[in-house]
């Protein structure tokens, strides 16, 4: 199972947070945390002084930008997460995309966006050794290009090449309320049509729209379902079930049993 936690979540992730993701240990899942860190790397970069801008809805990232996005992903960010998660009794492991060629990756257009990637390929082996071992893999969302230089991952797209090349059962979206919401509802069960429908009524809006966007395009023919949960609160119920909402690519019930 991979969990991807946004920048944005992170510092409200909460002791339920982690004890769910014990429960999924405790339940036989393998899991693998991907992260992001935009607010984490904003600041430094305003401190710093150094501009930078969004195109399509990702940072471009010269050389100098690169360079503080290392620094915060895979230093302050990647570490807090592993001791946050060792303080809850989970051996993990911090990695970034760089070690062990872990995700390879090639530049998407250079003179667009600089230094952001896509990735290409995933050491599963790397992974498994480590799952094996009783670790969860904590990877910050960079890559490696075939010249061993560096390159800014999205997370959401890194968290879907790594379910991708795992076979993963569920992709797991950490986000900072319950699921998607109709009325203060929650919606438990629903599918990409439906997500289409619901963005054009208004019913997903604002900061929404990008979540379950990523939560699409995570779907493919090896994983048919995404899960969007809260990181604030705990995930699993009593009977097994995670809460939150289930989104698959076909018309079959969502709930996701453990």
């Amino acid at each position: 199972m991979v969990v991807k936690c946004g920048g944005s979540i992170i510092n409200q992730l909460t002791p339920n947070f982690f004890k769910s993701l014990q429960e999924l240990k405790n339940n036989g899942y393998d899991v693998v945390l991907v992260h992001g860190g935009g607010p984490d790397i904003q600041h430094v970069l305003s401190a710093l002084n150094i501009q930078s801008e969004f195109v399509n809805g990702m940072r471009k990232t010269s050389k100098e930008v690169l360079q503080v996005v290392q620094m915060v992903l895979s230093g302050k960010v990647n570490k807090n997460l592993v001791m946050m998660l060792q303080k809850e009794q989970i051996s993990s492991v911090g990695l970034s995309g760089c070690d062990g060629n872990l995700l390879e990756a090639k530049a998407i257009d250079v003179a667009s966006f600089g230094y952001v990637g896509e990735v290409t390929k995933v050491n599963q082996s790397l992974l498994k050794s480590l799952l094996d071992g009783g670790y969860m893999p904590v990877i910050s969302s960079l890559g490696i290009d075939p010249n061993g230089d560096c390159l800014n991952i999205n997370a959401d797209l890194a968290a879907g090449a790594v379910a991708k090349a795992l076979h993963a059962k569920q992709l797991l979206f950490v986000t900072d309320v319950p699921g998607i919401l109709n009325n203060d509802t929650l919606i438990q069960n629903t599918t990409p049509d439906e997500i289409n429908d619901l963005i054009d009524e208004g019913i997903i809006s604002g900061g929404m729209i990008p979540k379950v966007k990523a939560a699409l395009s995570a779907l493919s023919e090896t994983l048919h379902q995404v899960h969007i949960i809260s990181g604030t609160e705990s995930f699993v119920t009593d009977d097994g079930d995670v809460k939150g909402t289930s989104i698959t690519n076909n018309q079959m019930n969502g709930v996701m049993n453990l």
